[in-house]
């Protein structure tokens, strides 16, 4: 296997990013408009992640989960988007065989992390809204950090497998991936080798790392649903639901487009379709994540007005 990522290595020294559109006019709005989204996401993410540690009633299982999602959604986009802009505005939009390698692995160690991350936030709030008696043994300082290693540690060896295999097999010219960045489903294409076998593995490593955590979002919202039905008071049942619900549909467009794209088989590539899906789980979840988890709700607009009022009163 190592002789063989030599040979391959040796063989195909960089590839071409196609990207999105050719055209000047289209490129330039492109740019515009994902600059802009990607600045916003920066902002955003980034003033959840200050607001939690600066306010210590903020200093809970909950927000901690939420500070660890904004940092690897800061970090997923910038996997990706950078380079996208800069390859919108140069005529030379080359990657390394290298660097293809690394953007590969760290996006998915970033975007399982993201998948398994949304699973232990549901079955936080599960035990909060269903067990809030038991919540701070369930959910203990201790317990989160080790949710969260777990996590991280799920998404390395998920993401080593992925890369490994397919990054092992030989490759033809032209080196040409119709994407905006090296995603594995694209780049299996340029194979120049069987990938039924890869297709198989990207089918059960999907069902481990999508299906799974999805099933168990679904199965701990269907609980706090019920949970949510007792509750006597109209105005906060209405209020629970809207923020599951908000939850739920977050979680649908970042799982949704990512099990299109990791459990069908390869015979189903669409390039310009799956440029539009990766958006969804890569970029418009992670711009969406502060609004819908954090910047809706009542302790942090609280945090933020203590926080930068307080500042603006002392000065």
């Amino acid at each position: 296997m190592q002789s063989l990522s030599k040979k391959n290595h040796s063989s195909v020294s960089e590839f071409l990013l196609l990207g999105f559109s050719s055209e000047l006019h289209v490129r330039t709005a492109l740019f515009t408009f994902f600059l802009l989204l990607y600045i916003i996401t920066l902002l955003g993410n980034g003033l959840i992640i200050t607001l939690i540690y600066l306010d210590s009633h903020l200093h809970t299982p909950m927000y901690f989960f939420l500070s660890i999602l904004s940092l690897v959604d800061m970090s997923y986009v910038t996997t990706t988007v950078p380079q996208m802009l800069v390859n919108m505005v140069r005529p030379r939009r080359m990657i390394s065989w290298g660097a293809c390698v690394a953007q590969m692995f760290i996006f998915l160690v970033l975007g399982i992390a993201e998948c398994v991350l949304y699973a232990v936030m549901a079955y936080d709030r599960y035990v909060a809204i269903c067990f809030p008696l038991h919540y701070t043994l369930f959910m203990s300082r201790a317990i989160c950090i080790k949710m969260v290693t777990v996590c991280w540690l799920i998404s390395i060896a998920g993401a080593l497998i992925y890369t490994v295999f397919t990054m092992r097999l030989p490759y033809c010219g032209p080196y040409k991936i119709n994407h905006f960045f090296c995603e594995v489903p694209a780049v299996l294409k340029l194979a120049c080798a069987d990938t039924s076998f890869n297709d198989q593995l990207d089918f059960v490593l999907g069902f481990i790392l999508l299906l799974v955590p999805l099933s168990l979002i679904l199965a701990s919202y269907v609980r706090i649903f019920a949970s949510i039905l007792r509750i006597r008071s109209s105005q906060g049942r209405f209020k629970s639901f809207s923020t599951c619900i908000s939850h739920v549909t977050v979680v649908t467009m970042f799982y949704g487009p990512a099990m299109i794209m990791y459990m069908r088989p390869g015979s189903w590539f669409n390039p310009e379709r799956d440029k539009k899906l990766a958006l969804f789980y890569n970029v418009v979840s992670a711009f969406l994540n502060p609004i819908i988890y954090s910047l809706r709700n009542k302790d942090v607009k609280g945090a933020f007005l203590k926080v930068f009022g307080g500042r603006g009163k002392a000065q």
